[in-house]
């Protein structure tokens, strides 16, 4: 009797690739080519990011060669803005993804956006001949931060999703597991692109100093390739996507999360100051710790170091701990991070009042010595320069301040010079007697980092498998992307309050610990509104179905 042909398998598409995974309580095959493209995408991201403040007010240049530095308002604006546009394009990767292209293609045609983001940024270094034929710097910063915006960003919801989507019933013990694996790996790379990036920007300019990253973006998406036949991929929905996501269901699940990420939106409006006004902070701290002289940018590093003992930490020992006192919902670890957030910003307006304070003192030590023409300015300019300091020496150097374009008053009627040798800490007297600021230990900043890196844990990771576990099948992605949306409202808070904050000369009316303060009581604010979300939310978890399981061989 003739054999009868067998139907299609509905677990394939027509590419052979699984569209479920199977029943099994193993590991999925594709999570290794998934955590190792995050760690080389993430190397990527942080270690342009790391530098991003430094190089706009230290090392940007026109097209004619000369200085075209920001103020520091101007650069954190810039980079507020950048990283909520960056967190703004989830939701067009997302609805791109779930309803066109399938997560996977979706995430290998936005990374070649983003290495072409990179190759930007590394060409405001070119020579001044062919940059002066080309964009000028800003043009290329803007092109680039604008590239890269729209390929990490549209990328985002959909790579954490396309983890959750590796798991099925069996294996759904393993998806918290895998998530802290998936955060490991983020912060595996940023540890290391911000200790190299600092000082390939320091030593051998930008274009090398933008270039690296770029090379870790391309040999991430290479990565991601090669696990392709490994991968679950969950087909996109086509038209019916927008009625079923917009149906009762959908909409229902998107209402029930919107309150909490208006809310984590100011934990990430605080949280991403560590890569703006933190560095910036650190610049007037005493940065020898360990035996070694920290640049300011690269203090961040011991944020992703920290993730990657904390993770097992938590998951061992702190949170068996506090189950044998009380159920750890994913609501009370997240209340957990805000009160902890509020702690590190009190932590760091202490610290900037010490460097106020001692701001105003060196202040007095300098000015009688400037005032009585004292000081040797060729002298003092060759050691800010050695700091890395170029701003501050240029204003010592032709008594502008890059706020002000007179050449003496600079700030309330303060000699442009003289702020200058106060801001950076050091003056060279003319008989070579080194005047030095007292500036407090950058330990104040290292356990701010410790604190909210304990916050950072508690929000984000568990943000992460909430918003997987909270969407319907059908927008896992979608709603990944609005998770990933309260990061750009944070961070478009955080841009806004540095734009509105500044007077006509560009100065910030939030100076020094005012400024920490500020954000301290957002985030007391939305710490209390979180308590009515956490006593009404009610859970609900949607997972993948599963393929049959394989029979035994």
């Amino acid at each position: 009797m003739p054999s009868t042909p067998s139907a299609p398998s509905t677990t394939t598409n027509r590419h052979g690739f699984a569209t479920h995974p199977s029943a099994t309580t193993g590991m999925p095959p594709g999570i290794p080519y998934i955590v190792g493209n995050e760690a080389a995408e993430r190397f990527s991201f942080y270690g342009m990011k790391t530098i991003l403040v430094v190089f706009m007010t230290q090392f940007l240049h026109s097209t004619a060669g000369g200085p075209d530095f920001m103020t520091e308002p101007e650069s954190r604006e810039w980079m507020h803005l950048f990283v909520a546009s960056a967190y703004f394009f989830p939701i067009i990767g997302g609805i791109v993804a779930d309803a066109f292209l399938g997560k996977y293609l979706t995430i290998l045609l936005l990374s070649i956006v983003y290495c072409l983001g990179h190759l930007c940024l590394a060409l405001m270094d070119l020579p001044q001949p062919l940059l002066a034929a080309t964009l000028a710097p800003r043009g290329w910063l803007l092109a680039g931060l604008a590239l890269v915006a729209i390929g990490s960003g549209g990328i985002k919801p959909c790579v954490s999703a396309h983890v959750g989507d590796q798991f099925g019933h069996s294996n759904r013990h393993l998806l918290e597991r895998v998530f802290g694996w998936f955060y490991f790996a983020i912060n595996f790379g940023s540890f290391f692109s911000t200790l190299l990036t600092p000082w390939l920007l320091r030593t051998y300019g930008a274009g090398w100093a933008f270039g690296v990253p770029g090379i870790l973006m391309a040999l991430a998406t290479f990565v991601f390739w090669l696990g392709r036949h490994r991968f679950i991929h969950v087909p996109p929905r086509g038209p019916r996507y927008f009625a079923e996501t917009f149906g009762p269901e959908g909409l229902a699940a998107i209402f029930k999360l919107v309150p909490l990420y208006l809310l984590v939106a100011v934990f990430w409006s605080l949280y991403d100051q560590s890569g703006g006004a933190w560095v910036q902070q650190a610049q007037q701290m005493d940065r020898r710790f360990l035996g070694v002289e920290w640049l300011e940018s690269q203090v961040q590093a011991i944020n992703p170091l920290l993730v990657l003992l904390f993770i097992p930490l938590f998951s061992l020992v702190v949170y068996p701990a506090i189950e044998r006192l009380l159920p750890l919902t994913p609501l009370r670890k997240i209340l957990a991070g805000f009160l902890l957030t509020i702690l590190a910003f009190a932590i760091t307006a202490h610290a900037q009042r010490l460097i106020d304070t001692e701001t105003d003192r060196f202040r007095g030590v300098v000015a009688p010595v400037a005032a009585a023409a004292g000081v040797d300015h060729e002298a003092t300019e060759a050691a800010m320069r050695k700091a890395g300091l170029n701003a501050l020496a240029d204003t010592l150097k032709t008594g502008k301040s890059r706020e002000h374009g007179d050449t003496s008053a600079g700030p309330q009627g303060k000699d442009a010079r003289v702020e200058a040798m106060v801001n950076a800490g050091m003056a060279v007297q003319k008989d070579g007697t080194q005047l030095t600021a007292r500036w407090p230990s950058v330990g104040w900043q290292l356990l701010a980092y410790v604190v909210i890196t304990a916050a950072e844990i508690l929000v984000s990771i568990t943000c992460l498998e909430f918003s997987y576990t909270q969407a319907p099948p059908q927008m896992k992605s979608l709603v990944m992307s609005l998770y990933l949306l309260s990061v750009s409202l944070g961070n478009l808070f955080t841009a806004l309050v540095n734009t509105f904050s500044q007077d006509a000369a560009g100065n910030s009316l939030l100076a020094g610990a005012a400024y920490y303060w500020f954000f301290c009581g957002c985030m007391a604010v939305a710490t209390v509104l979180f308590l009515p979300l956490l006593w009404t939310y009610r859970p609900r978890e949607y997972l993948q179905d599963e393929a049959p399981a394989l029979p035994p061989t």
